[in-house]
């Protein structure tokens, strides 16, 4: 299954925020795309001669539905390869190389921990698919904290999606934080004050961290100082 490579057709393109994209790919050779939450696939794109150069990967943003499509939700980045191509060459029914799904960055079982999903920019797409995964499944779980960092208010992926969820999944809250904007009522700066202000009692719990590796390099650093264990960090780095 990992190293098999299928063909996906992109049937649906959204403009999220100004420089991200939502792409679902459909994947017509199987009958349904199993994964867990929090799993992703690498796309094989023609931008470069050497397999490994021509590698991305991407976390599954959608929940596991029992259909064979799947969401990705994809940063522009200055001076890219893959994402400038992606964004300009892939069209509705465009193929696109892929394999998967890969990755151990899974919900522990059973969720009897607090958990600290941590994410900035679209590192929120793996908490995102467990997310809907524990609602759908009425999984049980300890209290769930969503902290996810931008810059502005415009940055913010999938909003609306995670204030319903926050009243409508219980023990889950979306603490979201902007570090530039002026204009907002909510949470300023960056993600690391907020959970060692809702862990001061140092309670058990789970860190899960995707993003940026400068934040995730200093999440891990605070965390550990605040005597939590390495083996509580999990990590998917993107960047």
């Amino acid at each position: 299954m990992l190293d098999l490579w299928h063909t996906g057709i992109v049937t649906k393109l959204v403009d999220e925020t100004h420089n991200t994209r939502r792409f679902w790919i459909q994947v017509p050779d199987m009958e349904r795309f199993d994964f867990k939450p929090g799993q992703f696939v690498t796309l094989d794109l023609p931008i470069h001669e050497k397999k490994n150069k021509r590698w991305r990967s991407y976390s599954i943003a959608s929940h596991p539905d029992g259909t064979n499509v799947i969401e990705l939700v994809i940063v522009l980045l200055e001076g890219g390869l893959g994402s400038t191509y992606l964004f300009n060459e892939i069209k509705v029914g465009s193929e696109l190389l892929m394999r998967g799904p890969q990755g151990v960055f899974v919900l522990p079982e059973p969720l009897d921990k607090e958990l600290f999903l941590i994410c900035t920019g679209t590192g929120i797409a793996p908490f995102r698919s467990m997310a809907h995964y524990i609602q759908l499944h009425g999984v049980p779980h300890a209290p769930i904290h969503l902290i996810f960092g931008v810059r502005y208010q415009h940055d913010l992926l999938y909003a609306a999606e995670m204030e319903q969820l926050a009243t409508t999944l219980p023990n889950f809250n979306y603490i979201p934080t902007l570090s530039r904007e002026e204009n907002w009522s909510g949470r300023k700066g960056y993600v690391h004050s907020i959970y060692e202000e809702l862990l001061q009692d140092k309670r058990p719990a789970n860190f899960f961290l995707c993003g940026w590796k400068a934040m995730i390099d200093e999440a891990k650093q605070r965390i550990q100082a605040m005597g939590y264990d390495r083996h509580d960090i999990h990590q998917e780095l993107y960047g």
